[in-house]
């Protein structure tokens, strides 16, 4: 067998494997923080004029009825909505976990309503350059809400808390 041919037939064994076994050869991106924590996430809360426009302009240019739909959503967290809003994005882009608490509130909020508040909140200034990688890591944060949630382990007392 000369040179030619062994690497004729390596180069399509190669070529079968990428095919068949995509992910081989790639690093597993999912499980890689999108944001360092600390500096790098707070840098992400400080809003220019330029961006508080961007964000305007897009708050103005929604239907009204859709902003009263992400108003109901939010409300349906409760008072401390907004921290685990902050919670769960933490976790969206850090990997860390939101608390039991934030997912209860997840849960309780809603699959629709939590997916409509996320594609919403990525969609202002300082969050939009993650939209297209945030998709498949908020559907991991809600199964893993729900399923924390709805654990045997979970007490009594949470499962009434949900109703």
């Amino acid at each position: 067998m000369d040179t030619k041919t062994i690497f004729m037939a390596f180069f399509t064994v190669t070529a079968l494997l990428s095919h068949a076994y995509p992910s081989l050869g790639q690093k597993d991106v999912d499980d890689e923080p999108l944001v360092n924590p600390g500096r790098e996430m707070e840098a992400l809360r400080e809003i220019s004029p330029a961006s508080e426009d961007y964000n305007m302009y897009v708050l103005d240019n929604l239907p009204p009825k859709y902003l009263l739909y992400l108003n109901s959503c939010g409300g349906k967290m409760g008072p401390s909505g907004d921290e685990c809003i902050d919670d769960v994005l933490k976790e969206i882009l850090t990997n860390k976990p939101a608390s039991k608490e934030c997912c209860l509130k997840v849960v309780r909020t809603g699959k629709e309503c939590y997916m409509e508040l996320q594609k919403f909140i990525f969609r202002l200034y300082q969050l939009k350059r993650f939209a297209s990688q945030v998709s498949f890591r908020t559907n991991q944060v809600w199964d893993r809400c729900s399923s924390e949630v709805e654990s045997p382990s979970s007490s009594h007392h949470d499962a009434i808390e949900l109703s």
